[in-house]
């Protein structure tokens, strides 16, 4: 009996003995690698108890959507990398272009997405943007295919839709209209149609004289539920390993209901015959049409749908608002892009509008690459460790010396903020200027709109036709715009899993 109490006793002394051996060994260890490869850490920035209260700083600036100024205000105060316990978890911050470079490309394989899956799975499944390894190297090898076509066939069916969104501004008789919403609407009217092969033509609605259109169980509320379930995987990606806690009924629902959006078009696919598939795409390319010749798993064309749905749709819409919402406030720039746009197609050439000609248009590529610098689709993106390794520079108190990277730390790398680093774009770097585009500046890996390395954007030229057709066609049918919003500027941005203006863009056309 007595040995059993003396076992018992010694349990507790046991057990604090072998964490302190573990943790003993882990400094050891931390010290060799950082002596062999000649690497500091990076500054630390404390705020309390696991930094519970940073978190909830977080989650409320992401909720008045002033999150992503929030943190690049950090970065003012940092020499460029810092590192934070968030949730319990060590994120490093970093907005330098080299370290950029180091994580998407030249050190690929020493990062991975880690809990991003779990975080997405929920809406997303097993797509292109929540798989790693095998599962991400299958889906890109499936998906490039579709995106390595010329896009003109897809540049001439934007025209339709187009015309609907023409009907709502028009309808407004030059008052003050929420031009956000409306893109909103179009590209996912557009994204549909290429692809799904059938629009959910959000746009044709009773306010037109639309009545026609084709109505099922999932489309009335796939917009409103797609939205919102966005919103809550941008929390379930901040809160890290407490997201299991973000599950609730309202975002379950959401999820269900874009699923189930999702899943009627795939059905009706894989119905088809081949010969009843080819003739529905005579009309035009189809993103769905081609995968089903890849696979004929619903699952797996149910995610790779949304995953690119999610890219298509809600990139271009932001891209579009952002470019309304300066020019309106720069009457300038505005009359530059018209006086290139006239000279070119004129006021009400279509045919002339192609991919070709629109690559030639150099103050309308300036006028988007200023855009997608200011404001980048994605302004914030999240890597994971998978080693104990390094970042080119970010370590010390002055920033410039290699900085050490535990195995497992979550690496945030902030776009936005790289966009805005004056040593690169100068003083005026928060400013909305395109002619800076006409200097010459090489910015390399301080300019990442479309990310960089092996997972660089499939749709990036897709992406940017689109964008830069809707410009010009907006720019021939409305050559009087004005900004009709007195809020301070800089404007809030709501960041879910990309970024948009937080409060609508509200202008006049005409």
């Amino acid at each position: 009996m007595e040995t059993i109490r003396s076992y018992a006793t010694s349990w507790p002394a046991i057990i604090v003995g072998v964490l302190v051996l573990h943790f003993a060994y882990r400094r050891i260890r931390k010290a060799a690698f950082m002596k062999k490869n000649n690497c500091v850490e990076s500054q630390y920035l404390t705020n309390g108890f696991f930094s519970i209260r940073l978190l909830l700083d977080m989650l409320a600036k992401k909720k008045s959507g002033e999150l992503i100024d929030y943190t690049h205000e950090m970065f003012e105060d940092s020499n460029g990398t810092f590192s934070v316990r968030l949730a319990g978890v060590q994120i490093m911050f970093t907005r330098e272009p080299d370290n950029l470079k180091a994580i998407l490309a030249t050190q690929f394989n020493d990062f991975a997405l880690g809990s991003r899956h779990e975080h997405f799975l929920p809406l997303l499944g097993d797509g292109i943007f929540t798989l790693d390894g095998q599962g991400w190297k299958h889906s890109r090898a499936m998906l490039r295919p579709q995106f390595a076509r010329e896009q003109v066939a897809h540049v001439q069916a934007l025209e339709p839709h187009l015309q609907y969104f023409v009907q709502h501004v028009r309808k407004s008789g030059g008052s003050t209209i929420n031009i956000q919403e409306l893109f909103f609407c179009l590209t996912v009217d557009t994204a549909t149609e290429f692809l799904f092969g059938e629009s959910v033509a959000s746009l044709q609605d009773s306010s037109i004289g639309c009545h026609d259109v084709n109505d099922f169980d999932g489309r009335k509320n796939f917009a409103t539920s797609f939205n919102l379930a966005q919103s809550y995987l941008a929390s379930r990606s901040w809160s890290q390993f407490f997201y299991p806690l973000i599950n609730n009924r309202e975002f379950r629902d959401a999820c269900k209901n874009v699923h189930t959006f999702a899943q009627y078009y795939v059905k009706k696919a894989l119905e088809a015959t081949p010969e009843e598939l080819e003739k529905q795409s005579r009309g035009g390319y189809v993103f769905l049409y081609e995968l089903v010749k890849e696979t004929r798993n619903p699952k797996v064309l149910q995610d790779q749908l949304l995953n690119i749905l999610l890219a298509g749709r809600d990139t271009t819409a932001s891209m579009l608002s952002f470019t309304f919402f300066e020019l309106s406030r720069n009457p300038d720039v505005w009359q530059k892009l018209k006086d290139e746009i006239y000279t070119t197609f004129g006021k009400d050439d279509i045919e002339g509008i192609t991919f070709e000609s629109l690559k030639k248009c150099e103050y309308l590529k300036w006028v988007v690459n200023e855009i997608l610098r200011l404001y980048p689709s994605v302004p914030l993106n999240f890597r994971i460790s998978t080693k104990d390794t390094t970042l080119p520079v970010g370590g010390g108190k002055d920033g410039v010396s290699k900085v050490f990277v535990p195995k497992g730390t979550t690496v945030a790398y902030d776009v936005y903020s790289t966009h805005r680093m004056e040593k690169y774009y100068g003083k005026d770097a928060k400013e909305f200027r395109p002619e800076r585009w006409s200097e010459g500046g090489r910015y390399g890996w301080a300019y990442l709109p479309f990310n960089g390395g092996p997972r660089i954007c499939l749709g990036q030229q897709f992406a940017l036709t689109e964008a830069s057709y809707i410009i010009t066609r907006l720019v021939q049918l409305f050559p009087n715009l004005e900004c009709r919003d007195d809020r301070p500027y800089p404007c809030n941005k709501n960041e879910q899993l990309t970024m948009c203006h937080q409060d609508g863009v509200f202008i006049s056309l005409s």
